[in-house]
């Protein structure tokens, strides 16, 4: 089921949008039963209409730097078992900012150092949740004789402690000698003469019973029949009592055990029996009937092991409602034998999975509600609380959604207070809200979030301030761009409207805004580029569906299609050589999924797609691209090929190099000899590799390829070429690249101009890639650095607004300031882009202005957010070496 909460989330993350257009004018238009001219304002406001944003269910610290910071320096000084704790924190800020590989360090930190089994089960199943979609993987490694079982079940038994058990008794048998050392135990079902000695050593009661001063200790026959346990059961009693261990049991003789064990307080018996009965869950319903039993007989390992196999059903199992039943259920004492003190950490993700399922259900309420309960520190109840505000607020529960973002924010989540001015806004109290994030505003740094939240409370010039102001603050927010570009289309604007809307497409490919510029396009009556948008946005999320939800993309896709020019298949080559020369990746992928449609060689296809979708920073759908490439595959060796792009992009560098010299073993091919001389190149640091590289590219373009794929090979050889300083080879390469319309080879060729002191040259390279890209704010980046200082800035200026989200302008105009002796002005200026975007480099450099000033303790503070987002890099450990000497 789609989630409705993250409109701001990334491209690849499906959800319904709560905005949407009536298509039923244009579609009747295409029927023919509307003029064309059908273009008015009311029609325009039902084909575009833009809805609030969520207030969404993360942890938004208002200062993630000073998080960061506190957390790294928790963690160098806590205990271990303190850590796996600190680490889940750390996952959340990164989650709150977006950045999903940091979310995932942090898990696989916390996996890494977890202290107890349960620690360890959680965060491997939390890992495998969150790379679910990569099984794929695990086939392709196994292929290589490689397992890859880092987060695969553990053997609960062997890994949880064994705790040091008392031998009660001796081999005393009290104080007649008359009493016989043997012991006889009557079973419903028959005798078992035991040791009496060895009986008696299992527990407290046994031994005051055979050796106390008890009646059974004068008998020779004691009576059992009525304790539930059977004559294979007792038989395996005592030859634990000799051996200390259970041999291979049935489950119901080990059920008879364990039952027996608690009644008597046989402990060591108690924890055989336990990890013996661990083995026997290999199901849901196993895991499910045997937790109650782990419960009811508090049996640890039992219960972990069922867990276990739970929580590697994730996420199906959370639509069993036994399962469901059994979390919701669970008393303190019984999550106490199921996990451990790991229980927060447990339903924090089992509350994450069902709201991705449905943040509207009853089971994500009280699987909320449940971590709300086990919420201590201060950070915990902010998470805790946020979300489930939010949940409360999604359902309309008003009263209840107010109490929880009352709480959080008292706990120091200041984003909570747009849950409060949101849930007011509802209640008819717009002035209230604007009061309330006017005071949040003025009494903190502002931060993008506040401007935007604010202006869903005014209208007019005031609404837009607010919103340009939020743009300003961080550029990465959604809805101003959208609001400003539906309100420019309903004013008839239709040029500046979609001006706006690219302005955000340039540098982040958001569904809801390829969504709405097909509503610009087809209140333009613009079919073609509105059929391109849909195909973008197929190819990025097949499931999609738009207005509001309701019809599925495809179908208007294929509305469109019939009204869109058709192309055969060298057409359609034509067409992608034209796109990927101007470097026009979203037209690239319009025309790779027409080609799909056809029955062209599906296999180079998807392999195409998946390296588009690398340039637009979709990684998770260029994986499934890259997968499809491999399901399609024509031939033995593409598929090999395919595999090993597939391993080195999930950073298995060996494996892929194995997987191209098994394909080359096959067949001499184009890609097999470009995928090792990259990996090679990528992963060597020997200089030997260079001739390596250069003869497998060069082995590579002896081979039969397109023209896209040999620019590409031509551009790389270029590059190695530079590094080895043989400048004539690489402007030949470059050359014979930019011939074949391999767009990207000025860039290489202006390197070789600087190189030879011809600044002027490569300045001129970079312009003519700057008026051949469409998507060139890199081109503007490089350019600068082969001109003067004030063309230089200008051009960062413009890289900054084609995409703020690059961070080398932000450092240049810092360092400029810096020389300039503007020391307070270069620390804002890197301040400004920390803001929205968490960058090591940002951070480093602003710890060595802060360390350059005397501001020891922001220098440190900047330091460890930093080793936060790397914790190896060994500058930054430098640095904090350098500045923690200068602490008082």
């Amino acid at each position: 089921m789609r989630s409705s909460f993250l409109s701001e989330s990334p491209c690849d993350e499906p959800h319904i949008h709560g905005y949407g257009f009536n298509p039923q004018s244009w579609l009747q238009v295409e029927r023919g039963k509307l003029p064309k001219s059908s273009y008015s304002p009311s029609s325009i406001e039902s084909l575009i209409k833009i809805a609030e944003p969520p207030v969404v269910p993360l942890y938004k610290p208002l200062d993630y730097v000073e998080v960061l910071s506190r957390i790294h320096e928790e963690l160098e000084q806590s205990m271990p078992s303190d850590r796996p704790g600190l680490y889940l924190v750390q996952s959340q800020v990164f989650r709150g900012l977006g950045e999903a590989k940091l979310r995932q360090r942090s898990l696989h930190s916390a996996w890494r150092c977890a202290s107890t089994v349960h620690e360890k089960v959680i965060f491997g199943a939390w890992l495998r949740y969150e790379k679910r979609g990569e099984e794929i993987i695990s086939d392709v490694l196994a292929s290589c004789r490689k397992c890859c079982r880092e987060f695969g079940p553990l053997d609960i038994a062997s890994e949880m402690p064994v705790g040091n058990f008392e031998i009660f008794g001796s081999c005393e048998t009290g104080s007649s000698s008359r009493i016989s050392s043997r012991v006889t135990f009557q079973m419903r079902d028959g005798r078992v003469t035991c040791d009496r000695c060895k009986i008696a050593s299992l527990s407290i009661p046994f031994c005051s019973m055979l050796n106390g001063p008890f009646t059974e200790s004068q008998l020779e026959l004691v009576d059992l029949s009525e304790n539930g346990i059977s004559l294979e059961g007792m038989r395996a009693v005592s030859d634990f009592s000799s051996s200390f261990s259970l041999g291979d049991l049935p489950l119901e003789i080990l059920l008879e055990i364990l039952v027996f064990a608690n009644t008597f307080c046989c402990d060591k018996l108690k924890d055989a029996c336990d990890r013996k009965l661990a083995s026997f869950v290999s199901s849901r319903q196993d895991a499910v009937d045997l937790m109650a039993l782990a419960f009811e007989e508090d049996a640890p390992v039992l219960a972990a092991s069922c867990l276990q196999m739970l929580l590697q059903e994730l996420p199906d199992c959370l639509a069993d409602d036994l399962v469901i039943s059994l979390f919701l259920g669970a008393t303190a004492q019984q999550q106490l034998i199921m996990v451990g003190q790991a229980s927060f950490l447990l339903y924090c993700l089992l509350s994450e999975v069902a709201m991705n399922i449905d943040p509207r259900t009853e089971t994500t309420v009280c699987l909320s509600e449940k971590l709300v309960q086990l919420a201590v520190t201060p950070a915990q109840k902010q998470i805790a609380f946020h979300q489930l505000g939010c949940i409360r607020l999604l359902r309309k529960e008003y009263t209840e959604a107010e109490r929880r973002f009352e709480v959080a924010l008292s706990a120091g989540h200041v984003y909570s207070i747009a849950g409060l001015a949101r849930i007011a806004g509802l209640q008819g109290q717009k002035a209230l809200a604007y009061e309330k994030l006017s005071s949040v505003i003025a009494s903190n740094l502002p931060l993008g979030w506040m401007y935007l939240e604010r202006s869903l409370y005014s209208e007019g010039d005031r609404k837009l301030a607010d919103l340009d102001k939020a743009t300003e603050l961080d550029p990465t927010l959604t809805y101003p761009y959208m609001y400003r570009a539906a309100s420019l289309m309903r004013k008839k604007d239709a040029k500046l409207a979609l001006e706006e809307i690219n302005r955000l497409l340039g540098f982040k490919v958001a569904l809801e805004c390829l969504e709405l510029r097909i509503c610009l396009y087809l209140a333009l009556e613009d079919y073609k580029s509105a059929i391109c948008d849909i195909h973008a946005i197929l190819t990025l999320s097949p499931e999609y569906r738009m207005l509001e939800g309701r019809v599925a993309a495809s179908k208007i896709g294929t509305l469109l299609g019939a009204h869109v020019e058709q192309w055969n298949t060298a057409e359609c080559w034509l067409q992608l050589y034209e796109r990927w020369s101007s470097v026009d990746d979203i037209g690239s992928l319009s025309v790779i999924y027409r080609m799909l449609e056809s029955d062209a060689a599906k296999g180079v296809l998807y392999f195409r797609q998946s390296l588009l979708l690398l340039r637009l920073n979709c990684p998770e759908a260029a994986m499934r691209s890259l997968q499809l490439a491999r399901h399609h595959a024509a031939t033995e060796h593409e598929r090999l090929v395919y595999e090993g792009w597939l391993l080195y992009d999930t950073g298995h560098c060996e494996e892929a190099l194995q997987k191209a010299e098994e394909s080359i073993s096959i067949q001499r091919s184009f890609e097999a000899f470009f995928l090792k001389a990259y990996v090679l190149a990528d992963s060597g640091v020997d200089p030997s590799y260079s001739a390596t590289v250069i003869s497998l590219l060069e082995d590579a373009l002896k081979c039969p390829s397109d023209r896209l794929r040999k620019g590409q090979a031509l551009n790389n050889l270029g590059g190695v070429y530079v590094d080895c300083g043989k400048l004539d080879s690489a402007a030949d390469c470059y050359t014979s690249a930019l011939k074949i319309r391999h767009t990207r080879a000025h860039q290489g060729l202006a390197r070789v101009h600087f190189l030879r002191n011809n600044r002027e040259a490569a300045y001129e390279e970079m312009t003519k890639l700057i008026e051949k890209a469409k998507n060139n704010a890199s081109a503007y980046e490089k350019r600068s650095e082969y001109c003067e200082r004030e063309q230089t800035m200008t051009d960062l200026q413009t890289v900054t607004q084609l995409d703020p989200l690059r961070v080398y302008p932000y450092r240049y105009r810092a360092a400029v300031l810096m020389d300039s002796h503007k020391e307070n002005d270069a620390i804002a200026e890197l301040s400004r882009a920390i803001a929205f975007k968490a960058d090591l480099h940002l951070l480093h450099l602003r710890a060595a202005f802060h360390e350059h000033i005397g501001d020891v303790p922001s220098a440190l503070r900047d330091c460890r957010a930093a080793l936060s987002l790397d914790p190896n890099h060994q500058e930054m450990l430098e640095l904090q070496k350098r500045v923690n000497s200068q602490e008082p």
